[in-house]
């Protein structure tokens, strides 16, 4: 199949799907959460499922005048509230008024707190962590293909699935009060890696194909190598997508947005290893052969 004929309209989808979560970013950018703004995570549970109530427990924050950044329910009767820091003595006045609201003293189950400082160094090893992952996987791809236009392709097709992927969640974390946290790091760090192998699959076959029929058109060449690739890819991601499924629906609400963001990663990733990366080594190709025809 001639795929590489609507190249151009791959990037036009593309586009569609970033640009409203680009004009996020830039204009609201993505809502952390205290792993990387400093806070503190209390996680309470009740023997009563009629006392596992979130108005009852931001009711009571409110009266202590603490600062709340979120409260859900994690797990059957227990309720995860994440605040600015406090003490060990506000926890007590937490537990000490719901037990009289209720008439039960919930049990406490997690109290962590996260100071600024930490949070702030968070943020650089994440951003020193990708920038680290993104060139050690430029001079891989590099080094295998020996052509610079394979790595930097590479890269922008995970540049691609990295917009994809941060401009939801900025939309989430603008509309839906959604916040990132260092789960969202790893499930980023993973779609990365995910993107890059079957990218690699693609332009291994790109490559073993102009080897061994050197006077084929190089589009001819790219249609081929996604035909040969694109079965194996949709497979081997719906098995991915089936288990994400899965676990999205029967898993904790911590894991809720980790698995979430997995799968829209996994999507895009599918997505842009064949409908970016290959259509971009065609229209660097494309570019080249007309210069040379200049010169």
């Amino acid at each position: 199949m001639k795929f590489m004929r609507l190249k151009w309209l791959y990037f036009l989808i593309s586009g569609i799907v970033i640009l409203p979560g680009l004009f996020s970013l830039i204009f609201w950018g993505l809502k952390p959460s205290i792993d990387f703004t400093g806070g503190t995570l209390l996680e309470l549970q009740f023997t009563k499922a009629a006392n596992n109530n979130k108005g009852m427990v931001e009711e009571t924050m409110k009266e202590l005048n603490l600062d709340i950044s979120s409260i859900q329910s994690s797990g059957e009767n227990r309720i995860l509230i994440k605040t600015k820091p406090i003490s060990r003595e506000d926890v007590s006045s937490i537990i000490g008024t719901l037990a009289k609201k209720v008439d039960e003293k919930p049990t406490e189950l997690q109290f962590d707190t996260v100071g600024p400082v930490l949070g702030k160094e968070l943020i650089r090893k994440t951003i020193i962590g990708i920038l680290l992952a993104s060139s050690f996987i430029l001079l891989y791809v590099w080094r295998q293909f020996r052509d610079p236009m394979f790595g930097v392709s590479a890269i922008l097709a995970m540049f691609h699935d990295s917009l994809v992927l941060l401009g939801i969640f900025s939309l989430l974390g603008h509309f839906a009060g959604v916040e990132i946290d260092t789960l969202f790091v790893t499930a980023v760090l993973t779609i990365l890696s995910f993107s890059i192998h079957d990218t690699v699959v693609v332009y291994d076959r790109i490559r073993e194909s102009t080897k061994k029929y050197p006077k084929v058109p190089f589009e001819d060449l790219a249609n081929k190598a996604v035909t040969e690739t694109l079965s194996r890819s949709i497979n081997n991601s719906m098995t991915i997508i089936f288990m994400l499924i899965s676990l999205y629906l029967l898993g904790g609400s911590t894991l809720k947005w980790f698995v979430f963001a997995l799968l829209i990663g996994t999507v895009s990733g599918t997505y842009s290893s064949t409908f970016t990366a290959a259509p971009l080594l065609v229209v660097w190709e494309h570019l080249k052969t007309r210069k040379r025809n200049l010169s």
